[in-house]
């Protein structure tokens, strides 16, 4: 009997998660599978099985039976394609769907029906054309809804679907097209976002380095990463990224790895160190020991958790789906009753067509549409209306720490000066001797400089000493500026040891070989977080704690300074089990983060946010949110901006299940013909769409408590 086998098949035509219900549905239905686990960001189905019982044209077969959705012959290779759309462009598009989806809303309903267009079309179009209109521009929705009911699915669509034939029953064929066109609109709005998930994978597979540089019988040899074994020797130059995960053999280099440990400092490589696939080398040069290569490496890890976070993310099912699902029976068995003892089918009808207003479409995305519009204007892109339901139970919150909680750059925050130098004598020595560096505390030095708009001399006899620091001539003194390593006799500075203790980064500076000054950097806390946390907590969030990458000192200084809970030290499959270990617990997680190290967490928590204007891409579209101005008082608006929007989304469905109490009663009593009912439809539509409008009316700002008008 042959063992188990997985295998990744691509899956196109896939656009929701109704989609990949129906697609893991069919595969798990087949003799031979053993387990299945459908991605819709990646559009592929993972599938454990037996190649005794089932093989590939089976499966193929299944899938296509599962509805519109297509097997391609080959597995597509993971070939990084360029980025065809920014992130500002794909914001843009965003507001412009959202508002005319808004628009076409208001102009449908309002217009239509106070003017009184229906009637005048539902008189002028023949009724044959107008049932033709309807099935064919729903017929996507009757045929999902076709496929749930023979699954014994309840759909939020089930519902709607009655309605449009009630309607279709006794003559409203406009009615009918009126709740079509919701229903596409709401699934288009859901394939529009689905997107951004399948660019966050596509964009990670693009940082991966696609070559690599190996020594092979005794020469250089540049070939695909896919082809590296393990143990063979790569070669690293300055400015270009690890191939593969591996220990540095020979060499030392300045590497900045932040896209994977989100550390705001580069670390410095020498012999013995560890390195991973995609960290780039700034200064000098490494021969890296591969000890792993591809989807193997810490990097390849991180694409696949995105991948499957986003497909294992509990689902938060719309408040339609839910009303729906116990609405459904008991309209349809007032409807029964009614047939039953009146005999009379068009009360029966009456029943269908006052029970499925397009009311019960609406009271779930006007509001949502409404408070995600208005939000997407103030900067906050807010990818879904579930995420708006989500927020509301979030009792955990984790943050990421560079580029997050801090500015992501590092700043000269200590000046020591010693042997008679002032503090301004020593930020320009050191500013001139690191004039042409390009190490990321150099630009910290050169920056603090010139905000004290200090002149600079030019360094003669420069040299850069890759993992140690520089060396220069200025003014006829020799000035050394760089690590311990560089300048022993730094050692026995007390000064230094209480830097770091506060977890800062220091330079140390020596004139011809005496010990002159001590400089220290940290990557600054931004100064609205004390104020934001403090809001936090008047949102009922109790639970704040730092993730990072960083070490266990510095991450402790910075949680103590805030008054929050940490973990250190902290790779992304770290980050991702610290989110589910949470879940587990039965807490709803939500984890803020900027960089591709924490897009992983950011999909697997219950709700990501990614602080947009200084993240990658790829954090904004791996999160469910993304803040597009540093502007932490953002997270507890959206707070209030959630419970406010779920509060209208109640009242609408409160509203309209009070409507339909009366109106199935009169409607079952042979008081409301079905012609009556249809044309009351408008009643309780304007009702929602006034109170959904509120939701407009929330100031921008959030400064110590809400500013959403009541």
């Amino acid at each position: 009997m042959s063992k188990p086998t997985t295998l990744e098949i691509p899956v196109k035509g896939m656009d929701c998660t109704e989609c990949t219900r129906h697609v893991q549905q069919a595969i798990s239905a087949l003799p031979g599978i053993t387990s299945v686990n459908v991605l819709l960001a990646a559009e592929k189905a993972i599938v454990q099985l037996n190649p005794d019982q089932v093989d590939l044209p089976a499966i193929r077969k299944a899938v296509t039976g599962a509805g519109d959705y297509t097997v391609p012959e080959m597995v597509e290779a993971k070939t990084p394609s360029p980025r065809t759309l920014s992130m500002a462009a794909f914001n843009r598009r965003v507001g412009l769907l959202l508002g005319g989806v808004f628009a076409v809303i208001l102009s449908i309903v309002i217009l239509g029906e106070w003017l009184g267009l229906f009637d005048i079309l539902n008189t002028l179009v023949p009724f044959p054309i107008g049932v033709v209109i309807v099935l064919v521009g729903g017929w996507p929705v009757f045929r999902n809804v076709i496929r749930a009911t023979f699954r014994r699915q309840v759909i939020s669509h089930t519902l709607m679907t009655l309605g449009v034939f009630a309607a279709l029953a006794v003559g409203q064929w406009v009615t009918a097209a009126i709740v079509v066109i919701f229903m596409r609109v709401g699934d288009y709005v859901e394939n529009f976002t689905t997107e951004g998930a399948r660019r966050a994978v596509k964009e990670l597979t693009a940082l991966a380095p696609q070559t690599a540089r190996v020594e092979r019988d005794g020469l250089e040899i540049e070939l695909p990463v896919t082809q590296v074994n393990i143990g063979e020797i790569v070669i690293v130059r300055p400015g270009e990224k690890i191939p593969v995960d591996g220990e540095v053999i020979s060499g030392q280099a300045t590497i900045d790895q932040a896209a994977i440990t989100g550390e705001s400092m580069p670390v410095e490589a020498a012999a013995g160190s560890h390195v991973f696939a995609a960290a780039i080398a700034r200064l000098g040069s490494l021969r890296v020991q591969t000890r792993q290569v591809g989807l193997d490496t810490t990097f390849g890890r991180v694409v696949k958790m995105v991948e499957e976070a986003e497909a294992n993310r509990a689902d938060v099912q719309r408040f339609a789906d839910k009303f729906s699902a116990y609405y459904l029976p008991i309209v349809a068995g007032i409807a029964l009753l009614t047939f039953l003892i009146s005999r009379d089918p068009l009360a029966t009808a009456a029943v269908l067509v006052v029970a499925c207003s397009c009311s019960i479409a609406l009271a779930t995305p006007v509001a949502m549409l409404a408070s995600i519009g208005q939000s997407a204007r103030r900067g906050l892109l807010i990818k879904g209306g579930k995420y708006l339901e989500t927020l509301t139970q979030v009792d955990v919150v984790l943050v990421d720490k560079t580029g997050t909680l801090t500015l992501g750059k590092p700043q000269i925050t200590d000046i020591i000066p010693l042997n008679g130098l002032t503090s301004a004598e020593v930020l320009a020595l050191t500013a001139s001797a690191e004039r042409f560096s390009e190490h990321p505390l150099a630009e910290a030095v050169r920056v603090a400089a010139a905000g004290q708009k200090l002149s600079l001399h030019e360094p003669r006899d420069f040299e850069a000493v890759p993992g140690l620091g520089v060396r220069a001539t200025i003014n006829g003194s020799r000035v050394t500026v760089g690590n311990r390593r560089l300048i022993p006799a730094a050692k026995s500075l007390p000064t230094a040891h209480q830097l770091e203790a506060q977890g800062k980064t220091l330079l140390f500076v020596a004139c011809d070989d005496e010990p002159a000054a001590v400089l220290a950097a940290a990557d600054t806390v931004r100064s609205d977080i004390p104020e934001a946390l403090a809001a936090l907590k008047e949102q009922g969030v109790e639970h704040v704690e730092l993730l990072t990458g960083d070490n266990e000192r510095t991450a402790a200084a910075l949680a103590q300074k805030l008054g929050i809970r940490y973990q250190a030290n902290l790779l992304p499959e770290n980050k991702i089990e610290v989110v589910k270990a949470y879940q587990a617990k039965g807490h709803t997680v939500m984890m803020i983060g900027d960089g591709v190290n924490d897009a992983p967490a950011l999909a697997q928590a219950d709700i990501g946010i990614a602080m947009g204007a200084a993240g990658t891409d790829i954090a904004i579209e791996a999160a469910h949110i993304a803040l597009m101005r540093e502007d932490w008082m953002l997270v507890p608006e959206l707070f209030a901006i959630a419970r406010r929007t779920m509060g209208i989304v109640k009242m609408n469905l409160a509203m309209t299940a009070v409507y339909n109490v009366a109106g199935l009663t009169l409607a079952a009593f042979g008081f409301l013909p079905p012609v009556l009912a249809a044309a009351a439809q408008s009643l309780p539509d304007l009702g929602i769409m006034a109170n959904s409008a509120r939701l407009l009316r929330q100031e921008e700002g959030f400064r110590g408590k809400s500013k959403v008008q009541p």
